[in-house]
Formats: structure tokens, C-alpha cells, sequence
């Protein structure tokens, strides 16, 4: 463990050339992945091609041979399943605790007004409970609220679901906090859901088979777990495990 962190260092202490790393991201967590590869990408030299979609999505590619080196789900279950099909190198590890907030643009007022307001919406967006965890999440926290029979539009991923709430053609949707980190130009109000009406969403990274001889994808995967990319992953929105 000491050799792999010694290495670490002196992979970011200055440029290097090596492979790319083939990076798998859920939705939510693209705009962070981003800042952090831009950053692994100055340190060390070495590239990060990303493709973002919902973890479910991303789980069947994976599944399906798609060429990703590292798959950074929004959920345990799924890397977890990877795991135990025995497609992954090592354990995957939790690297965010994602959060998730109730958003209408359309209802002036505080977290208490858009509590109240989502109680009367007629219409709200979720992300897809089958294939995104910020959407069974959701379902979980309508569920608690007695609120499941609401008339609801149902986004691919968590990024489509914004745009749905965005485009004022729902009352309000369920989104994640990052989404909203930084974003005070949007307009109405924002809940955010108690952690206790849904399952925790514990986040977690996974080393792929096919990154086992791709050194810059273990480093990449060590990276996640510093210090200053932790700090990065706060600062977006997320809590830390």
C-alpha cells in the first residue's frame, strides 16, 4: 500500500506519458468527474475519456464489454454486482454520499414553501427509478410522503431530469444538490430532502477488468481517495464517506 501511495506521488508531482483512462460516470457526478480529470490530466500527463449516462445504463454496457477502465456509479448496487460477477479489480470503494433536493422554479419562497408546494404539484420529474439511484431515491420520498400517485415525467438520467424541471413543463422534480451547487441565478424555491426519507445514495467507484494492466487507471482510481480530490468532491455538493 505504501509503494502504491510513494508511486501516486510521484505520478502527480510532475507530467508523464502513458495511457488514457477510460472513465464510466453516472449522470450526476459528470461535471465533478470533469474538474477532476482536468486536474489528474495537468499532474501526471496521462488522458480521461468520459462518458456519462445513468449508472443502470452504464452497468449493462460494462456488462455488454463496453472498453471503460473505471465505472463511478451513483450507487453501491451495481458496482457491487460487478463485484461479485467478478468483473472488477479489487473492491469499489464509496467515494460521495450523493444528496438530493426537491427544485421548482416556479414557487417563490424558502425550503418550507417548496415543501408545502410539493404536496399540491400535479406534475413532477424523477429520474428513472430502474436505471438512476437519485430516481429510486426519489420514488422512496414520494412513497414516504404518501405522494406516488402523483402524475410524474420520468428523465433517461439525472441530467435530463433537470432539464425537465428547467424547462417549467413539470410543477418541480428531484435533483441532485450538485446540479444546484453554485446556482443561484435559477429561480423558485429548493427542499432538501431529509437524508432519513430515502436510502442512503452511497456512491461507488469500481476498477474494471479491463483497466488490470492500465496504470494510469489504478492511479486514477488512487486519485479519487486523496485529499485534494476529496476536497473537490465537497465542494461540489457532495458529502464524504
Amino acid at each position: 500500500m505504501f509503494l502504491r501511495f510513494g508511486l501516486l506521488l510521484l505520478l502527480l508531482a510532475g507530467p508523464a506519458r502513458g495511457e488514457a483512462v477510460r472513465l464510466a460516470v453516472a449522470s450526476n457526478f459528470q461535471e465533478t468527474a470533469r474538474t477532476l480529470a482536468d486536474l489528474f490530466e495537468k499532474r501526471s500527463g496521462r488522458r480521461v475519456v468520459l462518458s456519462a449516462a445513468s449508472s443502470g445504463k452504464l452497468y449493462a454496457q460494462i456488462r455488454h464489454g463496453a472498453p471503460f477502465d473505471l465505472f463511478l456509479s451513483a450507487d453501491a448496487e451495481r458496482p457491487q454486482r460487478l463485484a461479485r460477477e467478478g468483473r472488477t479489480i479489487g473492491f469499489p470503494r464509496t467515494y460521495a454520499i450523493g444528496r438530493l433536493v426537491y427544485w421548482s422554479p416556479a414557487t417563490p419562497g424558502d425550503a418550507h414553501a417548496c415543501r408545502e408546494g410539493l404536496q399540491r404539484a400535479q406534475r413532477l420529474a424523477l429520474a428513472n427509478p430502474d436505471t438512476a439511484p437519485y430516481g429510486a431515491a426519489a420514488l422512496e420520498v414520494l412513497k414516504r410522503l404518501g405522494l406516488e400517485g402523483t402524475r410524474r415525467v420520468t428523465g433517461e438520467n439525472i441530467g435530463q431530469t433537470f432539464a425537465f424541471v428547467a424547462s417549467g413543463a413539470v410543477d418541480g422534480g428531484f435533483v441532485a444538490a450538485a446540479q444546484l451547487r453554485g446556482r443561484d441565478d435559477l429561480p423558485g424555491c429548493r427542499w432538501p430532502v431529509p437524508a432519513g426519507l430515502h436510502r442512503p445514495i452511497a456512491q461507488q467507484a469500481a476498477l474494471l477488468e479491463r483497466g488490470a494492466e492500465n496504470e494510469a487507471a489504478h492511479d486514477f482510481f488512487a486519485f479519487l481517495f486523496t485529499p485534494v480530490a476529496r476536497e473537490r468532491i465537497r465542494a461540489a455538493g457532495y458529502d464524504l464517506p
